[in-house]
């Protein structure tokens, strides 16, 4: 029981974390941001960060980094859906950047999310290492 509040604990901090990082990044970047920036940076955080938590199999770090860019994507694709085009909020547009799905995601964030996964992945591990005493993963680049 005791180690399942650990567990808990440490995903919450390990969010409020993701959430605060992204929140800034957002801040900085767009020079204003919203509240459902913090839930999907803390959701994409845990996601990116358990990519190698749960890898029995000892992802390659490229594989790791695909598949939180395109999780990320996925996530604003979804949230976009939902506080963009049903709630009607107007969060973000894309509309107007090339090659993107119903100005919800485009190609260009895309790739800057392959970025900011790898960032997440390394990130996650060293927060790992330094608050909870957690091994560092052996990256495999292969």
């Amino acid at each position: 029981m005791k180690t399942k509040l650990i567990n808990i604990l440490k995903y919450i901090i390990l969010f409020f974390i993701g959430g605060c990082i992204y929140y800034g990044i957002e801040i900085m970047w767009r020079g204003h941001s919203h509240w459902t920036m913090f839930i999907i940076g803390g959701l994409a955080f845990i996601f990116c960060g358990g990519l190698n938590e749960f890898n029995k199999y000892k992802m390659p770090l490229l594989y790791q980094i695909l598949i939180g860019g395109i999780g990320i994507t996925l996530l604003e694709f979804i949230t976009g859906l939902i506080v963009n085009i049903g709630l009607g909020w107007n969060i973000w547009d894309y509309s107007k950047t090339p090659l993107n799905i119903l100005g919800q995601i485009c190609l260009p964030f895309t790739i800057i999310w392959f970025v900011l996964a790898l960032i997440a992945i390394i990130v996650d591990d060293i927060l790992r290492y330094l608050l909870f005493k957690e091994p560092i993963p052996q990256y495999q680049i292969k």
